[in-house]
Formats: C-alpha cells, structure tokens, sequence
C-alpha cells in the first residue's frame, strides 16, 4: 500500500518562508518521479513543480518559479518543496502526488498516488 505523507504547513507572513516534505512509504520510491500540486479554495488542483526520479530534471508552474524549489532525497524517501518569498495567492492545500514513471510530468492525470494534503496560509 503506497502511502504518501506531507508535512511543513502552516501559516506565514507575506514574504516569508516555508518548507513542505513529502515522506513515502509502500513502493520503490527512487524509481518514480513525484509532483507537488495545491488547491485553493473553489479552485481546481494546479500543477506546482516535479522532479524526475534521480532530480536531474525539474518543471515548474510560471507562478511560482524562482520562488519555489522543489528536491529529493531518495535515500530518505522524501521529497521537499522550498517556498520564499510567499504571497497571499499562495494560500492553498498542498498536495504531493508519485507518477506512474521515472518522467516529471506536470499532467495531473499522470500521477496515480496522492497524499493527504497540508495546508499554507499566506497572510498579508
């Protein structure tokens, strides 16, 4: 059974920082590339940022790059999501998603396994 476990949110002034981690149990987790995605309230789940399975490769959403950073740590199986310089429109669950192969795709229908959700709260 893959599990996947956010933790890392919370509340934060504008322009401050917050680090999300992704811990996953349940499956190889080096073998498959994951995906940090949010949803604000009354809005569809957006793509945020993915990583390939060794993190050589990155994608990000126009909205949050240069801002964001996302990592791996394969030996821990966990994966990060580095958030400066935070905005209020950033104020969403966020989620980590595993996908179905090595690849980082940004296709939300890519991805076949999902955590639970931690929230962040940006406020101005």
């Amino acid at each position: 059974q893959v599990q996947l476990v956010e933790s890392g949110g919370g509340l934060v002034q504008a322009g401050g920082s917050l680090r999300l981690s992704c811990t996953a149990s349940g499956r190889t987790f080096s073998n498959y590339a994951m995906g940090w995605f949010r949803q604000a309230p009354g809005k569809a789940r957006e793509f945020v940022a993915a990583i390939s399975w060794r993190g050589e490769t990155t994608f990000y959403a126009v909205s949050v790059k240069g801002r964001f950073t996302i990592t791996r740590d394969n030996a821990k199986n966990t994966m990060y999501l580095q958030m400066d310089s935070l905005k209020p429109e950033d104020t969403a669950v966020y989620y980590c998603a595993s996908a179905e192969g090595r690849t980082a795709v940004v296709i939300i229908h890519n991805y076949d396994y999902w955590g639970q959700g931690t929230q962040v709260t940006v406020s101005s």
